[in-house]
């Protein structure tokens, strides 16, 4: 009976700042089209909600709505997530508010760019 229950424990729970870690890992792994810089780094992601089961939500956006891979950029970003052991599903949002902007950069990508 104890191994019973320890085992739907395991089940249950997943280490979620460690899943945190191979999903950003993974996103910054995607470039953006346009600039040769990750969109993690980049600032394109602005949520990333994992729960108990491992369920993946993400809300992105691009540097301009006028992008040509907005119709399919999403779905790239969801394929690769969707490939992260302890990841049962993932959804991802395509959003724009608030708008992309250069502060949305890490320090380092701005350095990168000549930014700084």
């Amino acid at each position: 009976m104890d191994l019973e229950n320890a085992s739907a424990g395991q089940e249950a729970s997943i280490d979620e700042e460690a899943l945190r870690n191979d999903i950003i890992a993974v996103l910054r792994t995607i470039y953006d089209p346009e600039i040769s810089v990750n969109i993690y780094d980049l600032g394109l992601i602005y949520l990333l909600d994992i729960d108990p089961e491992g369920t993946v939500q993400i809300e992105m956006t691009l540097t301009a709505p006028a992008c040509p891979v907005a119709g399919t950029f999403p779905g790239v970003v969801e394929g690769r997530v969707a490939e992260v052991p302890g990841v049962k599903s993932v959804h991802v949002e395509l959003v724009w508010e608030p708008p992309w902007s250069i502060d949305s950069m890490t320090d380092e990508v701005k350095l990168e760019l000549g930014l700084l």
